[in-house]
């Protein structure tokens, strides 16, 4: 999900592939090492160059047949929430138990007068993505998709599921009529980091992309990351600090 950065979305979140230089192609770990997919709700602080913006909730939903639900919804505060702003994403995609497939997507922004919309569907019987609604008519499509591809939020899940010290982590993002590749590369060492007056062990996950860099921080047993930072030309930009997560009862 990639919009603007003053809406924080989607781009919330980089992401990673586990392999290392070596092992590019596929996972160290079996699956049964990694951590299940378990409902949640979890909230955050959202702000943009140290000023409060807003904000933002995930949630994970269990749905029949292998079917899941991840929602991310963002809301101003202060006089941002004067202005309107209001975005609300929400990702359907399916799981095997190890992998993550996206299968649909819808997308509202709200600030001001303007009101916004998009939905994608990723179609694997034809392993075409396209999108519709309030899209440039160059990012609707089709996006030609390939075996291991995700959308912003569920790198996320994939990055909470693959990280560990050291690794070089590699995905590929389509969303929005777009597909690029990500490079991620996980600190060899953990460290304490304290958001909200909670603090954790976690470990540093980064990304460059020219004069910008998206830094995760991610930590055992916690089923989101702890903290999302985009940095630009040097300086914090948009910064997502988890306030409070718990697991959803269903």
């Amino acid at each position: 999900m990639t919009l603007p950065r003053s809406l924080l979305l989607a781009c919330l979140l980089p992401g990673l592939a586990l392999a290392q230089q070596l092992q590019a192609s596929g996972p160290a770990e079996s699956a049964a090492a990694r951590p299940a997919l378990a409902p949640f709700v979890a909230t955050y602080r959202v702000l943009d160059k140290g000023r409060q913006l807003g904000n933002a909730t995930m949630q994970l939903v269990n749905l029949d047949g292998g079917r899941w639900r991840i929602d991310l919804g963002m809301q101003g505060s202060g006089l941002m929430r004067m202005t309107g702003l209001k975005m609300q994403q929400s990702t359907l995609f399916d799981s095997d138990g190890q992998g993550y497939r996206p299968l649909g997507q819808s997308t509202v922004r709200r600030m001001l007068l303007s009101n916004r919309t998009s939905t994608g569907v990723y179609d694997w019987a034809s392993r075409s993505a396209r999108w519709s609604g309030d899209v440039k008519p160059s990012r609707r499509g089709p996006v030609a998709l390939r075996d291991g591809d995700l959308s912003g939020v569920l790198i996320d899940l994939a990055l909470i599921r693959d990280a560990a010290p050291g690794k070089t982590l590699h995905y590929r993002f389509v969303e929005g009529g777009r597909a690029r590749d990500h490079t991620y590369v996980v600190a060899p060492e953990t460290e304490g980091i304290e958001v909200d007056g909670l603090s954790y062990e976690a470990m540093r996950v980064s990304r460059e992309d020219g004069n910008d860099q998206t830094v995760v921080w991610v930590a055992s047993g916690v089923p989101t990351p702890i903290r999302i930072l985009q940095r630009e030309n040097g300086g914090d930009a948009t910064d997502l600090r988890l306030v409070e997560y718990k697991e959803a009862m269903q």
